[in-house]
């Protein structure tokens, strides 16, 4: 059995030992607050039983567990200049055996483990059970639809992987932009700067697992948003943006109606 109530209550008491007034650490709060909640919905969309939505909930509340430590250690939430924090996640929660502290009982431990460690690859690992597949496509879905969020919540210069006083007047890589109608999730690797950043982001969509989320992303009307909200002072960025969020939402209404 899982108690819900307990695990948030133990997860409140394990933050409580990093600097919450930090904005960085109160911003990762509530983006785990709200992947652990968009994690639920998507199993309920699911028609999947109670304990089963209680389990998606519990591992949205552990997936980005390793982001406190990664922080405090390096002073940054950019894996590519520290550490990946999934694996540091299942290793803080495995290792000391501190997931007995989220959930007494042991039955569902791989499926938590695979679930965290694959949630933020590019692609999920071979030779996962129907049941770890399953949970780790509603966590990779809930994470990367609070991002958008996120984006739309915040100041996108708290958002963005690379130091900038206003994202609005970078330039879009041509590639990036000529990579996007491919259907295909972006590479972080080959970002040039935050604009790069904001599209592979926007390029999300290629990877959603279920309908249901895409439909969300719609009624959202995320794509948009954040487009405007990005709002290119660069004449070719703003054309390009313009031409990704035709794209975006063409494919995400084809997805939706087929």
């Amino acid at each position: 059995m899982i108690d819900i109530l307990k695990a948030k209550s133990y997860f409140k008491e394990y933050v409580s030992n990093y600097d919450v007034n930090d904005p960085r650490i109160k911003l990762k709060i509530i983006h785990i607050n709200h992947v652990s909640e968009n994690s639920k919905q998507i199993a309920k969309f699911l028609n999947l039983p109670k304990e089963e939505q209680d389990l998606a909930e519990l591992i949205g509340l552990l997936h980005d567990i390793g982001r406190f430590e990664q922080l405090k250690i390096y002073g940054t939430f950019s894996d590519r200049n520290s550490i990946n924090h999934a694996e540091k996640g299942v290793e803080i929660l495995f290792k000391d055996n501190l997931i007995r502290n989220f959930i007494e009982d042991t039955s569902y431990d791989n499926i938590i483990y695979k679930a965290i460690k694959n949630h933020n690859p590019l692609k999920i690992e071979d030779g996962l059970s129907e049941e770890e597949l399953l949970h780790t496509k509603i966590i990779r879905d809930a994470d990367k639809l609070d991002i958008y969020r996120v984006f739309l919540d915040s100041k996108l210069e708290d958002c963005v992987h690379l130091k900038t006083d206003d994202v609005s007047k970078e330039i879009l890589s041509p590639e990036y932009f000529e990579d996007f109608p491919k259907q295909e999730l972006l590479l972080y690797a080959n970002i040039k700067s935050n604009m790069d950043f904001m599209v592979a982001c926007l390029s999300y969509i290629y990877d959603f697992n279920f309908i249901d989320t895409l439909k969300i992303v719609k009624e959202k009307d995320y794509i948009t948003k954040i487009i405007k909200k990005i709002d290119a002072k660069d004449k070719y960025t703003k054309e390009k943006l313009d031409e990704i969020n035709v794209i975006a939402m063409d494919f995400i209404n084809k997805k939706i109606n087929n």
